[in-house]
């Protein structure tokens, strides 16, 4: 199953009010693990950045001057969303400011039945509690020390790992190590980083080589003598019933 995990950052709360979408991140997943295919795009907002806005993402005017307009991106926008489901956190303000951005400029709105809303999934699991991505990333142990602005891929990467989370979890950086890995080592998965003028880059997941021992799978296949085994104890049975036409 193909999902989308995407994250927006804009000028304000609501397109209503004119305020437009100046990022936009999204992340692929299948089967609910990340590929490695991601779309990120800063559109130039045609408007002015409130200072408010400014200081939750970093994103300044000067910035954006010479970005591309959103209409430039929303081909390879749409191809690359194709028609997963989408998944974001409060959802229903990051579709609000993509359908709107998507009419304004002749494109085709997306289908609310596409939404997938985390709020929603975690507000079921933890009646209650804080429901910012902040609270939940910090409720599953999910690192977010590289996190010192809001970002739309950064947070979408971090989404996509509480989303896994939330619909029943994997242990954090526990993987399988591949048979080719060499003696000694531990690979671990190549960074993507974002990077803005005049602004340190973000690095989203760590890379290098472990110093862990590796150790190579243990067989777990029946040997020849076990196999004969199982067969002298099963011809012990008397008429079994698997055995019945």
């Amino acid at each position: 199953m193909r999902e989308i995990i995407f994250d927006t950052e804009t000028t304000g709360f609501d397109p209503k009010n004119g305020h437009r979408l100046v990022e936009i991140g999204c992340i692929e997943m299948v089967n609910r693990v990340a590929t490695g295919a991601v779309f990120h795009a800063y559109c130039h907002p045609e408007r002015d950045m409130p200072a408010e806005a400014e200081a939750v993402h970093g994103l300044s005017l000067a910035f954006l001057s010479d970005k591309p307009k959103f209409a430039v991106h929303a081909p390879g926008l749409i191809e690359f969303l194709g028609d997963a489901p989408l998944v974001a956190h409060n959802a229903a303000f990051d579709f609000g400011f993509l359908n709107a951005e998507l009419e304004a400029v002749g494109h085709a709105i997306i289908s609310l039945d596409r939404m997938v809303d985390t709020i929603a999934i975690a507000r079921r699991k933890h009646p209650g509690a804080k429901l910012s991505l902040d609270a939940l990333c910090s409720r599953y142990g999910i690192d977010r020390s590289h996190r010192t602005k809001h970002g739309a891929l950064l947070d979408a990467e971090l989404l996509a790992q509480l989303y896994v989370e939330l619909l029943g979890g994997r242990q954090i950086g526990l993987e399988l190590a591949a048979d080719e890995v060499p003696s000694g080592t531990i690979q671990s998965h190549q960074p993507f980083t974002i990077s803005r003028a005049g602004m340190p880059a973000n690095t989203l997941t760590c890379s290098g080589q472990s110093t862990r021992p590796f150790r190579t799978p243990r067989p777990h296949s029946p040997s020849d003598a076990e196999l004969a085994r199982h067969a002298t104890f099963m011809a012990g049975f008397g008429d079994p019933i698997w055995t019945r036409a």
